[in-house]
């Protein structure tokens, strides 16, 4: 098996995480389920929407039955039975409204894919800035070693010097090979999520933008249009359906049908309409006597209402609560994000006055190294806050239904 390509942020055209989500929207096969069991529901429509099949039978007499007007040799019937007005329509409400549900369940599972795809492709950015990162570091620590080794060699400072940035060196090659080796499950989920083969290369943006988020950013669509409470609201509705189609199936059922026998003519004697077919009419109804079963069938139904209620005001308070928890972070992230942006600026500067000392003076090697692994830290920190930043975001959109 061929080894996963990785991926790329230069020469490529980078792809835009809107143009993923399509790919995730078209491919993912957890989301063609989902509209699969949408079409399946709408074929409950016409189902519980048609009459029930005509009864139609047949007899033949073998000992022809004796009449007026002759023998009756065979007998045909044809019966349809019409449930009560309003039934059939009531039955189809509640199976388009389910069916409806199914959709706004969709609706969801698109908006939980779009969530994950994010939540799988921000790591990648984070770690091909953490693997820049890394590589700069090391490049700056071999710097510092032939520096180093220069001024040992030049009597101006100790061998320590060379043996401090050497055990760094080795320290920088071995984060940066376990970040190599950490891109591989990374990508292989990326594309497992836009069902593709695990090793096509994801190009990457070069940079993550930070938007300005006004206070409550979204708030107002936390509650409206929202597929979890609207499927749920739908489900409601077609449990009232249902409560009223058991209430009319307990109901009288009416049926028509006729009959038509085949009759022989009489030989014995001329008698009128001498072996005449006969045509007969009939009307019956059904008498629903035992009333537990529609009974039953409506307290079903309202039972079903009243935890669709109960379900709608949980999903509710944990939107609510969703929503203040990731605002949370979102708003931590971005503190931490200026912090590390502040902290990076002064190190850098810091790092800066004690090199030029060491280049004059041979001295404080040391407090440059750990200068140095300071600004190392906080570079991969202000990466990793705007990955987590990002990730909060991505969900925020979630929760709250963002349409793309």
């Amino acid at each position: 098996m061929k080894g996963v390509r990785g991926v790329s942020n230069g020469n490529q055209v980078a792809q835009t995480l809107e143009s993923y989500f399509e790919m995730a929207a078209e491919n993912n096969p957890g989301l063609q389920a989902k509209y699969k069991d949408f079409e399946a529901a709408l074929q409950k429509v016409p189902q519980v929407s048609s009459l029930p099949d005509p009864t139609f039978s047949f007899g033949y007499f073998i000992s022809p039955v004796e009449t007026r007007v002759g023998p009756q040799r065979a007998k045909f019937s044809l019966s349809q039975m019409f449930p009560w007005f309003g039934t059939l329509e009531a039955q189809a409400d509640a199976a388009s409204l389910m069916a409806d549900a199914k959709y706004q369940a969709f609706l969801d599972a698109r908006n939980r894919l779009y969530y994950s795809v994010s939540e799988a492709y921000y790591p990648l950015i984070e770690l091909g800035r953490l693997k820049t990162i890394e590589q700069r570091n090391i490049e700056i620590l071999q710097s510092y070693k032939t520096i180093a080794n220069s001024k040992f060699k030049n009597g101006v400072s100790p061998m320590t010097d060379v043996l401090r940035v050497d055990i760094m060196l080795k320290d920088a090659q071995t984060n940066l090979g376990i970040l190599n080796k950490k891109e591989k499950p990374l990508l292989v989920a990326f594309n497992n999520l836009l069902n593709r083969d695990e090793n096509e290369v994801v190009v990457l943006q070069d940079s993550l933008a930070m938007e300005l988020l006004p206070e409550n950013f979204r708030r107002d669509s936390l509650l409206t249009n929202n597929p979890m409470l609207d499927a749920i609201d739908l489900k409601q509705q077609a449990s009232e359906k249902s409560e009223l189609a058991a209430q009319r199936q307990g109901l009288p059922k009416v049926g028509v049908g006729l009959d038509y026998a085949i009759v022989g003519k009489r030989t014995d004697m001329e008698v009128e309409d001498n072996g005449k077919n006969i045509f007969m009419p009939m009307v019956s109804v059904s008498i629903p006597i035992f009333r537990k079963k529609y009974k039953a069938a409506e307290k079903e139904a309202q039972l079903m209402q009243e935890q669709y209620s109960f379900q709608k005001e949980e999903t509710i308070n944990s939107l609510t609560s969703g929503y203040e928890s990731i605002w949370f972070q979102i708003q931590q992230q971005k503190d931490l994000i200026d912090l590390y942006e502040a902290q990076i600026l002064e190190t850098g500067q810091t790092l800066n006055l004690l090199f030029s000392a060491y280049g004059n003076s041979g001295k404080d090697f040391e407090e440059v190294l750990r200068m140095q692994q300071q600004l190392l830290k906080y570079e991969k920190m202000k990466a990793m806050a705007e990955t987590q930043y990002q990730t909060a975001l991505a969900k925020l959109n979630y929760i709250t239904a963002k349409t793309y």
